[in-house]
């Protein structure tokens, strides 16, 4: 892939302060475009900006909730006002909150929904009203996950969540294929970042047992497919799901999830 192949091109990564945002971010930048990163976290999104700014492009960082519709709302917003246009949103913003079915309260519930599927619904509802109006096509990406494949337990919010931002993917086809904009969704597995290790310092090794690769993914890992989906490359790509799992979902072995039942212990 060309070193500027996004020169001149602006994009929106949310969730991006630490993890596959960030990666996402980082290389979107390196490959010339211009990026406002967001995350919920404002001092966060700010430090993950200047970070990637330093090795040279342009990266501003914006704090907001984003399943605060006005505040995703904003992003679009901003990035218009400050770089002029809009080609690329990256509906990266997640959240996980593990636990029991039987006990699962209605306020993590409700979290995980207004995260997960209200953040990313209503960005590409913003990104693509601009896309639109502008005339110059562009792409929107959701990142799902292997979860909305296969079962594992402790996690039926987030996995139903993931799930159906697949099949928005594949149903804004048909709203948004004649303006040029394309929407795909990307379907990591298991993937080594700061917010995985927190819940289980022994994620690399406990995966790396069950996945035919022998590894997890790392952020560069996907990030490399989400640079593919921007890209010109792509452009009669539309409405698919790419499962970045090294394998996993042919087999599905499940981990231990120990951790989980500490918890809720």
């Amino acid at each position: 892939m060309s070193e500027k192949i996004f020169e001149g091109q602006v994009a929106i990564v949310t969730g991006a302060g630490v993890g596959i945002g960030y990666e996402i971010a980082h290389q979107l930048v390196l490959r010339g475009a211009k990026v406002l990163l967001n995350d919920v976290d404002a001092i966060l999104a700010q430090d993950a900006a200047q970070t990637i700014a330093v090795e040279g492009g342009v990266c501003i960082g914006m704090g907001g909730d984003v399943a605060n519709v006005e505040q995703t709302r904003g992003l679009v917003t901003e990035a218009v006002r400050q770089f002029g246009r809009l080609d690329m949103a990256v509906a990266n913003a997640g959240l996980t909150i593990w636990g029991d079915f039987f006990d699962y309260p209605p306020e993590n519930l409700d979290r995980v929904l207004g995260v997960n599927l209200r953040g990313s619904f209503f960005l590409a509802q913003a990104a693509a009203r601009h896309m639109r109006e502008a005339g110059h096509g562009g792409r929107i990406l959701f990142m799902s996950s292997v979860t909305g494949h296969q079962a594992i337990p402790y996690i039926a919010a987030y996995a139903m969540t993931k799930a159906a931002l697949e099949m928005l993917a594949k149903n804004l086809v048909v709203e948004l294929s004649p303006y040029g904009i394309t929407v795909n969704a990307i379907a990591p597995g298991a993937t080594v970042t700061p917010r995985n290790l927190v819940d289980d310092p022994n994620y690399e090794i406990v995966w790396g047992r069950v996945i035919p690769t022998q590894r997890p993914a790392f952020p560069l890992d996907i990030a490399n497919a989400a640079l593919f989906f921007l890209s010109p490359a792509a452009s009669q790509v539309t409405g698919q799901t790419l499962i970045v799992d090294g394998g996993w979902t042919a087999i599905s072995p499940s981990p231990s999830l120990d951790f989980v039942e500490r918890k809720t212990e």
